[in-house]
């Protein structure tokens, strides 16, 4: 008795292989990827060569813009250029995205940023015009304390319209909505450095920044600003 069924689990196990196996191939054939018909290989490769082709425009048209614009921009135009830094007190406060936010939103343009910790005699250089007042070495020491923002914004009236988002110098002088105004209180520490006319902006930027430290490009959305 424990001979046949022995044989007859070996049966079933065997009959149950055999009809097994053929659906476990047709499974797996269902699953293995088909090759890419001819026509959408092609589309492919078109695509990228247009990616490549938009993109060797798109360098081409920026390098030639860049050759057009003097590192200090073209003051009265819509490539006008002006320095802001943020101050010590604002980088250590943590308000570097929000003022960078405020340029962008009104509509200027960043063609330059770095991050650099300015020694004593550096500031000395930054602040020059002021060499002569009482609060000079202070001032120096404070801008020297720790790292500084610099930054280039590019766009119609932005000297100006920069100092004007940036504030009056006394922080309760400012008006709400600009960013002395909003978001500091004491002269001292007042988180931004603006230039305020076409002489200084052409000073700080040549002081702080090299041609290649600018990058010159073309914004797409420079249509819906101007």
């Amino acid at each position: 008795m424990r001979r046949a069924a022995s044989l007859s689990a070996r049966s079933a196990f065997s009959s149950g292989a055999r009809f097994s196996a053929p659906r476990a191939s047709r499974t797996f054939a269902s699953l293995a990827p088909a090759s890419r018909p001819v026509s959408e290989r092609l589309g492919f490769y078109a695509s990228a060569g247009l990616a490549v082709g938009v993109g060797s425009l798109l360098y081409t048209q920026n390098k030639a813009y860049a050759q057009s614009v003097p590192l200090v921009g073209i003051p009265g135009t819509n490539n006008e250029r002006t320095f802001i830094a943020i101050k010590p007190d604002g980088v250590q406060r943590g308000l570097v995205g929000e003022v960078i936010k405020r340029f962008e939103a009104r509509g200027y343009k960043l063609v330059a940023i770095k991050m650099v910790r300015p020694t004593p005699q550096f500031a000395a250089k930054h602040y020059q015009d002021l060499s002569k007042k009482p609060f000079f070495p202070g001032l120096c020491k404070y801008f020297s304390s720790g790292p500084v923002v610099a930054m280039v914004w590019e766009g119609k009236g932005a000297i100006s319209g920069g100092r004007k988002l940036v504030g009056a110098t006394n922080p309760a002088d400012s008006l709400p909505g600009s960013i002395r105004g909003d978001l500091c209180i004491d002269i001292g520490r007042n988180i931004i450095h603006g230039s305020d006319g076409p002489d200084s902006a052409k000073h700080e930027i040549a002081l702080w920044f090299k041609d290649a430290d600018v990058a010159a490009w073309q914004q797409s959305t420079q249509q819906w600003v101007y």
